[in-house]
């Protein structure tokens, strides 16, 4: 995967929070109008649910990776899409998205993202 990586001054819980509220995925997404689960309860590993673009089509994803606090991994209309990874660091933590080796376009749109996690998460 290629990637792309932010340190934050927040803690890494707070980033996390961000990371895994489906609520918040349009704040930080710019790829995301929506996103809901098809069971209730928090983002898992196996979770399945629904992403709209911004064009209001919407895609199934199912979560390939979780271990919780650290990393979330997702298929999006069944392709590996983005891996989300966040770790401790000295200035509090350091959050970075993974892309598949095919799609390096999409990777100013995660530092983008990345940004507006951080924000979020001081919020």
């Amino acid at each position: 995967m290629l990637s792309t990586a932010r340190t934050m001054a927040v803690p890494v819980d707070s980033v996390w929070r961000v990371l895994t509220d489906l609520d918040a995925w349009p704040q930080w997404g710019p790829t995301v109008q929506r996103a809901e689960l098809d069971d209730p309860g928090p983002l898992r590993l196996g979770s399945r649910g629904k992403v709209w673009t911004p064009i209001g089509v919407a895609l199934p994803f199912e979560i390939t990776e979780f271990d919780d606090g650290r990393v979330w991994a997702w298929k999006v209309a069944g392709v590996p899409a983005t891996r989300h990874v966040v770790t401790p660091h000295s200035q509090g933590c350091r959050a970075s998205f993974g892309v598949p080796l095919w799609a390096p376009a999409y990777l100013p749109v995660c530092a983008l993202a990345l940004k507006r996690i951080e924000n979020l998460a001081r919020a």
